[in-house]
């Protein structure tokens, strides 16, 4: 993890910083709220985010999905979102927890955090192991590369064709299983533990190109580096919030919410300020996304 830990005298700074101003958060550490014993959690889910004023959210420090201020504040797109339909429900702070995308589906199930809001994508795998909430954000994917894209890479036949072509990517993430689903061997990737690395990956020449989505390339462009357009041999993306299997009466309440806001110019001012787009979440849903192979 990166950035996980904080003093008990900056998360009150944190925490009290989100209250005043959603949407924002401070950062936890990982702790869990268990009946000693069983792991079970205590009582229900959204009693308890009620009761404490909060909930923990898993987020990767990934702009434009996720990101964390200097302050230690958390926001970005679907924090935004999940904080104001969150409020909604009588929850006024998001508390964060920063993890690499492979952690997230193991920690949630593990009550180390009580929702993913990390712009991790809605695909078969996923969604068979937690409870999506309807989407709140989709997305668009392509490569970082060279400028000049002296690769002539388009998409993801192409580094399939050939074997010599080294691809960067986040492990776990929506672009790792990409790779997997169309057949790419695993000596052509090349695993990096976070964006900026990514970009320097490509400067160095240890890969060809880095696979992230379109948004978050372009908080990452530098010079010498050109962002490709939005590659078409992939599935749409886009994501919700991830919540445990057990939580169906969470994921009910916040799916009503959800569509309220949906319902409200706020929800396209929130992710407008990141560039995503409210109508382009309007124009799918749940069932279609979790049908994404991988």
């Amino acid at each position: 993890m990166r950035r996980t830990e904080m003093s008990r005298r900056q998360l009150l700074r944190a925490g009290g910083a989100a209250a005043l101003a959603l949407p924002a958060a401070g950062l936890l550490n990982g702790c869990t709220f268990t009946q000693p014993g069983t792991g079970e959690p205590t009582g229900s889910t959204l009693d308890r985010f009620k009761q404490q004023g909060y909930a923990r959210i898993a987020i990767a420090n990934e702009p434009p999905y996720t990101q964390i201020n200097p302050d230690g504040s958390v926001t970005g797109a679907e924090p935004d979102v999940v904080a104001a339909v969150l409020k909604r429900m009588g929850v006024p702070r998001i508390e964060g927890i920063v993890t690499p995308y492979e952690s997230m589906i193991p920690g949630l199930n593990a009550s180390r955090w009580d929702i993913i809001a990390a712009g991790l994508f809605m695909k078969q795998s996923r969604c068979s192991q937690i409870r999506y909430s309807e989407p709140q954000i989709v997305s668009t994917e392509s490569f970082a590369v060279p400028a000049g894209n002296p690769k002539r890479l388009t998409g993801v036949a192409a580094v399939k064709a050939d074997p010599a072509l080294k691809i960067a990517v986040l492990p776990g993430g929506f672009e790792d299983g990409a790779l997997k689903t169309a057949g790419v061997p695993a000596s052509q990737v090349v695993n990096i533990p976070d964006g900026r690395s990514g970009i320097e990956a490509v400067q160095a020449g240890r890969a060809d190109a880095f696979f992230l989505p379109t948004l978050s390339l372009n908080a990452l462009k530098t010079e010498g580096i050109e962002i490709t357009g939005a590659i078409t041999d992939v599935q749409q993306t886009g994501s919700g919030a991830g919540f445990r299997q057990a939580d169906a009466d969470v994921v009910a309440a916040y799916d009503e919410q959800l569509k309220a806001l949906k319902a409200t110019p706020e929800f396209d001012q929130i992710l407008a300020k990141w560039g995503f787009s409210g109508d382009a979440v309007r124009s799918v849903n749940r069932d279609q996304l979790c049908s994404v192979a991988g």
